[in-house]
């Protein structure tokens, strides 16, 4: 699996703490891309941003996973979730990842790194983390009789995303102001991930015109 990680500026602060605890969960198993703001020195993003950075990481399968965030978490999952391709879920414990990747199987998560996050906050990234990629097969359900509707719900969920996001997924793109799309896409990691993984060729072109 490849996860990509991504901060904006409110949270950058704790870009090393974060990412310690995902490479430290997923060594075994998921190559992870640090493609947002790594310290407050980096390239100005916000949670605008990460909703553009994810969704053309996911469309592109340039990565499998996104784990992102902002102050309280909310902001980020908006987003995210306007996209076509992006299902992100809130997370505050690791109850809560559990659950989104049993129940909903979405391909983002969106935590708080600000509201909550004190004392033994690294424990708690950690544990969500654990939940998250380390519990089998996603999908499952829970409990487990319930599976079958959980499993029906979520792909009638994805159909009504698709039918209301008609419009093709480059078009939808172009039509977003392309100044905010290139600071999005302006960081070196967030290139490099991209055009070393993307599996669409359309949107890299995109990406690489936009940059010129």
């Amino acid at each position: 699996m490849k996860i990509a990680l991504m901060m904006e500026n409110s949270q950058a602060a704790k870009n090393a703490i974060v990412l310690e605890q995902l490479q430290t969960v997923v060594a075994d198993q998921s190559d992870v891309f640090n493609v947002g703001m790594a310290d407050e020195a980096d390239h100005h993003l916000t949670y605008i941003h990460l909703g553009i950075m994810a969704s053309l990481l996911l469309n592109s399968k340039a990565v499998d996973f996104v784990v992102t965030g902002c102050g309280t978490g909310q902001g980020a999952m908006m987003s995210l979730n306007i996209h076509p391709g992006v299902v992100c879920g809130y997370c505050l414990d690791p109850s809560d990842a559990f659950l989104f990747n049993q129940i909903n199987n979405g391909n983002a998560l969106s935590l708080a790194f600000a509201k909550g996050f004190g004392w033994g906050a690294e424990l708690n990234v950690r544990y969500i983390f654990e939940k998250a990629f380390l519990t089998g097969d996603r999908g499952q359900g829970y409990p487990l009789e319930r599976a079958e509707p959980q499993q029906r719900n979520a792909s009638i969920l994805n159909d009504v995303k698709s039918a209301v996001v008609k419009d093709n997924f480059l078009d939808a793109m172009r039509a977003i102001d392309q100044e905010l799309v290139k600071t999005a896409v302006s960081g070196e990691r967030f290139q490099q991930c991209l055009f070393d993984n993307s599996q669409d060729p359309e949107i890299t072109a995109y990406v690489r015109e936009l940059l010129g």
